[in-house]
Parts: structure tokens; sequence; C-alpha cells
């Protein structure tokens, strides 16, 4: 019992930890408001940065992912039959959508012009009652041939490949152009004879 008594002693003598000393008054402070006013502030601009820099990658990701398309007209197509077209005219129905007069000559020729200056690109507008192709843009002037005769053109309008389907119809070929400069308006796939 001695030696109980002994280590009860021994336990008693020991000096108590020494207590842990009272927070200072701003740790207080600062423990009851986490973040200031200011802190606050810098805060939301800073997360509104973030955000707005990651909306605009995102953005410019996805706009990777859908690129421009340019949804173009096929370049060879079926004309229609040459008994359609009269003599002597102009025919405009495939300006707008291929980009294209169908000229058939009084000698039953039949040609295909584009219709792009060849000046700057503009589109010329055929004049029917002054027998020419003017330009808007420049005042470049075109015959029914297709030969430049005032302006600042440099050169005659292209020709397309035009040629006779099975099945009798006339079919346009514009990755194949013909220039009246090079003496390629002479090949025959440039008109059509009838």
């Amino acid at each position: 019992m001695a030696t109980k008594e002994t280590e009860a002693q021994a336990v008693a003598a020991k000096p108590a930890s020494p207590a842990k000393p009272a927070a200072p008054p701003k740790a207080a402070a600062a423990a009851q408001e986490a973040v200031t006013r200011r802190e606050f502030n810098w805060l939301a601009l800073a997360w509104t940065a973030f955000t707005a820099a990651s909306v605009a990658g995102l953005t410019a990701t996805m706009r990777f992912m859908f690129p421009n398309v340019l949804f173009e007209p096929p370049t060879v197509f079926k004309a229609g039959l040459p008994e359609s077209y009269k003599p002597g005219e102009v025919d405009e129905r495939y300006k707008e959508k291929y980009g294209v007069w169908i000229v058939r000559t009084e000698d039953n020729v039949i040609y295909v012009l584009s219709t792009v200056c060849t000046h700057l690109g503009c589109p010329p507008n055929w004049l029917p009652a002054e027998q020419k192709f003017k330009c808007p843009c420049h005042g470049s002037g075109y015959y029914k041939s297709g030969i430049n005769f005032e302006g600042p053109t440099p050169r005659p309008l292209e020709r397309f490949k035009v040629t006779l389907a099975d099945d009798g119809q006339l079919v346009v070929d514009k990755n194949r152009k013909f220039q009246y400069e090079k003496g390629e308006w002479k090949d025959p796939e440039s008109f059509l004879k009838l």
C-alpha cells in the first residue's frame, strides 16, 4: 500500500501544465469575422475575372469545334435542254444560283460566261437594250461574246466548259475555265455547236 500512496503523492506533486494564454483581442475579432469587406471585394473581383476568362476560353474552344462552313452550289450542274434557250439571247436564270450566263448565238452556238468581272470581281449586269454586260462597280463593259471594250477591266469574261449529257441536257462544268487571251476560246469544250 505504501507504493500506492507514493505513486499518488508523486502524481499529486507534479506541477500542473500551464494554462493556455488568452487570445489577444485582435485575434478574437478575426475569429468572429473571418473575411473583411475589403478581402471579400478582392475575392469577388478575382472570381469574376476567373469566371470571365473561363467563359471566354470555353467559347473559343466551342467556336473551334464548329467552324465556318461555306455552302456553295455544285460546280457541275445540268442547265436544261438546248431548245429552252432562244437564239440571240443571254439567259440569266442561273446567274444568282450558279454565277453563269448561258448565251445562244444566232448561229446556234451555246457558251457559258462567268458573272464575275475580271477587273475586281464585281458581278456585271446584262443590259438587253444595249446588248452588253456592264459592271456597276467601275464601269467595265463587255460585248455579248464576253469581250471587254470599255472601262478598266484588263481582259474578257471567262467561259466555262459546256457539253451535252446523255439525256440531251446541257452540262456546265465550272471547274474548267477558258480564257480568251490565252486562245482557249477555240477549245471545243468552251462552246457547244448545235
